[in-house]
C-alpha cells in the first residue's frame, strides 16, 4: 500500500492532480471516475488517507456514515435516479485498484445489459 505522499487520491485531494469534482467539504471528496464503466460512475473518498476499508476502525465510524448517506445524493444528481450500485473493494484479492479507501457509485444502463449478473 502506498504512503499519503505517492497515493494518487490524496494528490487529488491536495489539489496536486485535477479532477471533476461534484462534492466537497472538510472530510469527503466526490469526483467523476477517470475509467467510468457505466453513464454514472463516481468515486467518494475521504480528504484523510485511509488505506482500505480493512484499516478502519470504529474511530473512522462518523466519517463512513457521513461518506454512505451521501451516495444516493450524489447518484440521483449525476443523473442515476432509477437505481445504482454501491462497491467498495478491499485489498488486494478484493480487486482495490488504488490504496485509498473509495466508495464507487455506479449507475444508468450498463455496458453488459441483461448479462450482467445480479
Amino acid at each position: 500500500m502506498s504512503s499519503q505522499d505517492d497515493c494518487i487520491f490524496c494528490k487529488i485531494v491536495r489539489g496536486e492532480i485535477p479532477a471533476k469534482k461534484v462534492f466537497e467539504d472538510e472530510d469527503v471528496i466526490a469526483f467523476l471516475d477517470i475509467k467510468p464503466v457505466a453513464p454514472v460512475h463516481v468515486l467518494v473518498i475521504p480528504k484523510k488517507h485511509i488505506a482500505s476499508l480493512t484499516q478502519v476502525d470504529k474511530t473512522d465510524a462518523l466519517l463512513l456514515g457521513k461518506m454512505l448517506a451521501l451516495v444516493p445524493t450524489l447518484a440521483v444528481a449525476q443523473g442515476a435516479d432509477d437505481g445504482f450500485r454501491v462497491i467498495i473493494n478491499a485489498g488486494r484479492v478484493g480487486q482495490q485498484e488504488v490504496p485509498h479507501l473509495h466508495i464507487h457509485i455506479i449507475g444508468g444502463p450498463h455496458p453488459l445489459g441483461a448479462m450482467l449478473v445480479r
